[in-house]
């Protein structure tokens, strides 16, 4: 039985799991950075994955019956993310891999987002509705890369949310207590719609609340309930246009937004109506999770590619449409 240990640190978590060379996944172990104020300081978050790598690998190896003697190939969070939080990653893997001689291999987060949703369902060539903190991506396949038909045009759907929550003095992260109000919130206020073509943007809608907040006129449920119908609104409207553009009738969701039940709802009714299928998923493969980059480390593996552990690199500003995919 061949296993593969992925490492995850592109942001607020540190993940470690074990997958089989077949797609079984024997753990998926996390310990997530969190704040009951402010946001993210990624130094601070660094440190914090630091202090529990150790712990969640060995926890991870342990959950999955197996050592490090065991495994096969080593994967880990390459780009793109926080550079001082990716570099933890890459340092843990590539001391892993200098120990016991394993093979090595640096994967593309976003990637393994869709890839984890595409071995965990039934879909064959859907479109990824990409929804996370520093990510907002439409991602469909074509010609030997994953093209981006719609995107941000300035901050992640998560970051958005987190930056809304502060706002209300929520904590981090954000936005499951913003889901929580939301549900409730019965009174739908008027808030910016900034779809742009294939394309959204949320800073005049931050900038928006921010002095909805300062006003204290409104219900916080209120807010939270507008903010969930608007922004998800201009998330389905773009998806289901890049699925009419690329002609595909699948769907998958992927990033820790994705968790939020809501946007469920709206992405299958979207569905529905175009007679097309939504997979999802269970949260812990929403969010930030290493199952998901041992898997795409696999099918990189499997397709001829690997890395010596001295040029085991990061890059924490690779597109995902830089990428050339090798294994489909």
């Amino acid at each position: 039985m061949k296993y593969c240990l992925g490492i995850e640190s592109t942001a607020h978590t540190f993940g470690a799991s074990v997958v089989t060379f077949s797609g079984k996944i024997l753990s998926n172990v996390k310990d997530i950075f969190t704040t009951k104020k402010g946001g993210m300081i990624p130094a601070e978050v660094a440190d914090h994955h630091v202090n529990v790598c150790g712990d969640v690998i060995q926890k991870a190896l342990d959950n999955a019956r197996v050592s490090l003697k065991d495994i096969t190939l080593i994967s880990y969070s390459a780009s793109p993310g926080l550079g001082p939080c990716l570099r933890v990653g890459a340092m843990a893997a590539r001391s892993l891999a200098v120990m016991g001689s394993i093979k090595l291999v640096g994967v593309n987060h976003c990637i393994a987002h869709l890839e984890i949703g595409r071995l965990l369902t039934k879909a064959k060539d859907p479109v990824l509705l990409y929804a996370s903190g520093a990510n907002t991506q439409v991602i469909a396949y074509e010609g030997k890369k994953y093209r981006i038909f719609g995107e941000t045009l300035d901050m992640g759907i998560g970051n958005f949310l987190d930056s809304f929550a502060r706002d209300l003095g929520l904590g981090f992260p954000g936005g499951p207590k913003i889901e929580e109000l939301a549900r409730k919130g019965k009174k739908l206020i008027a808030l910016p719609y900034s779809v742009k073509g294939m394309d959204v943007s949320f800073g005049g809608l931050q900038t928006n609340l921010r002095r909805k907040v300062e006003s204290r006129k409104y219900k916080k449920e209120e807010l939270c309930y507008s903010v969930q119908e608007t922004v998800f609104a201009m998330l389905i409207e773009v998806t289901e246009r890049a699925m009419a553009h690329c002609d595909k009738k699948e769907l998958v969701l992927g990033g820790g937004v994705a968790c939020n039940k809501r946007l469920q709802e709206m992405a299958r009714i979207m569905c529905k109506d175009r007679k097309a299928t939504c997979y999802l998923l269970e949260n812990q493969y929403y969010v930030d999770n290493a199952a998901m980059i041992a898997w795409l480390g696999i099918l990189q593996f499997k397709a001829g590619e690997s890395v010596q552990p001295e040029k085991a690199d990061i890059d924490p500003y690779t597109r995902t449409d830089d990428v050339v995919v090798k294994w489909r």
